[in-house]
């Protein structure tokens, strides 16, 4: 995975913009591009400090290609911890492919996807774990997803790992101690202090594991299905919440066949809403396949509002409901009552009725603001105001599941007193699982994996 090539590509997004930047990290980076660049102050740029930003020509030959400014960081200090260069340069297509092919054919190659990232790593400049949050940084889409990939890329997970980690590998140093003298009768790790470190070990790594639910759901969007009888108004939710027309609108019932997705965001947090078949008895093959889809996307929802008319007879809701509830016993449900604005008590919501039954008008907007509400209350229940790590990637999710599993197993060992050899096999297993993490314990095939999911010039 280690390369002494120069490397060039464009880390801005593709495309004709005001600007692009072209950004070369490599040991000949600055002599490449003294060679390429005639700066207004004609000074060389292997004589300029670090972190400078210089103003001048970027020439081929006789030909200027660009009127540029350039960024010059030399390392250590610097993203990949090598010299970089980045090239601020004006946005049409024809003169970042000018540059990037002027910089290839002076020495440098094309970079892979996230290879700036991989070099920051493997040059110590972060952890694995903050690595992958780049990617997730880059990706955020609302307020939720991009505070946890800032506080991953900040250490949030890796320095909770790393102190603990570390603790438990002088633990494991003293084990391994008494294994060499074993003929000798002596104690070095203190069992005690042993067993208060594995229960504090025990406590975070439950804590992380059962914060994935929402931490994934956070990343990707929380999913909310719509569902209800044909005709309810299903679709009119989806384009109220939305503002817009995004679903088909009709009095004839079992209109929408197919499912249909969008996303908005409440209070900073991703909601991925979708709008389903009607739910009902049908002979029509298509329609029954949609609802068949229904069902699906209860199965994968956090979320479920379920919806009815306000005329309709309350009971049969509420025993719907319960029939709902009992078949999805995990899943939040929330009775939403449409077209409130007709009833007459004015609230739509006839009472004793269900505990969480909203009445709500998409016509006049009344109770659209009360129903976000209560799905982000529902769904993120403080957890994102408070200082909790929440565990966001699937691979770290693993890590940690195994991690617990050879924890859980030392918490036995000590429990049962069994000999230091077979204590020690299973702190190696937990030490190992939570290295993982951190990139401590990394293969080839791993980086490749990570890494290539990144965008091409991170």
């Amino acid at each position: 995975m280690v390369s002494n090539d120069t490397i060039a590509a464009l880390s801005t997004a593709p495309g004709i913009g005001a600007i692009a930047v072209i950004r070369v990290s490599g040991n000949e980076a600055i002599a490449i591009a003294e060679g390429l660049f005639q700066p207004f102050q004609k000074k060389k740029l292997s004589d300029q400090k670090s972190h400078t930003i210089h103003l001048g020509y970027l020439i081929d030959g006789q030909h200027i290609i660009d009127k540029v400014l350039l960024f010059l960081f030399k390392g250590p200090n610097s993203y990949t911890g090598e010299d970089i260069i980045e090239i601020s340069c004006h946005g049409s297509r024809y003169i970042q492919q000018e540059i990037i092919a002027l910089f290839i054919r002076n020495g440098c190659r094309l970079a892979h996807a996230g290879e700036f990232t991989l070099r920051a790593f493997l040059n110590g400049k972060m952890d694995l774990s903050q690595a992958e949050a780049v990617a997730d940084l880059i990706s955020s889409e609302n307020e939720a997803s991009h505070t946890l990939a800032m506080q991953q890329m900040r250490g949030g997970i890796s320095n909770e790992i790393k102190k603990l980690r570390d603790e438990l590998t002088d633990f494991a140093s003293l084990i391994e101690l008494e294994l060499d003298f074993s003929g000798e009768d002596v104690d070095f790790a203190d069992t005690e202090r042993l067993k208060e470190l594995v229960s504090k070990i025990q406590h975070l790594l439950r804590n992380l594991v059962d914060s994935f639910a929402l931490g994934n759901a956070v990343k990707h969007g929380i999913p909310v299905a719509i569902i209800g009888e044909p005709n309810v108004g299903k679709s009119t939710l989806l384009n109220a919440l939305l503002n817009e027309e995004r679903a088909i609108v009709s009095e004839i019932p079992g209109t929408t066949r197919d499912a249909i997705e969008d996303e908005i965001s409440i209070k900073g947090v991703g909601f991925r809403f979708i709008d389903t078949a009607g739910i009902r008895e049908t002979e029509d093959h298509v329609e029954g396949i949609g609802i068949k889809k229904t069902f699906e996307k209860i199965d994968k929802a956090d979320l479920v509002l379920y919806l009815s008319e306000y005329q309709s007879t309350i009971n049969d809701s509420l025993n719907e409901l319960k029939e709902l509830s009992s078949k999805y016993p995990d899943k939040k449900i929330v009775h939403v009552l449409t077209k409130s604005d007709l009833a007459p008590n004015g609230t739509g919501i006839p009472p004793s009725t269900y505990a969480s039954t909203l009445g709500i008008s998409a016509k006049t907007g009344k109770g659209i603001q009360e129903l976000k509400d209560t799905l982000y209350k529902m769904a993120v229940d403080g957890e994102l105001g408070s200082d909790q790590t929440l565990l966001t990637n699937s691979r770290h999710y693993e890590a940690l599941q195994h991690a617990l599993t050879a924890i859980n197993s030392v918490e036995k060992g000590l429990a049962e007193e069994v000999s230091g050899d077979l204590l020690a096999v299973d702190i190696r297993q937990a030490l190992y699982h939570m290295g993982e993490i951190t990139g401590e314990i990394t293969t080839e095939d791993l980086l490749g994996n990570i890494f290539d999911n990144f965008c091409i010039g991170k």
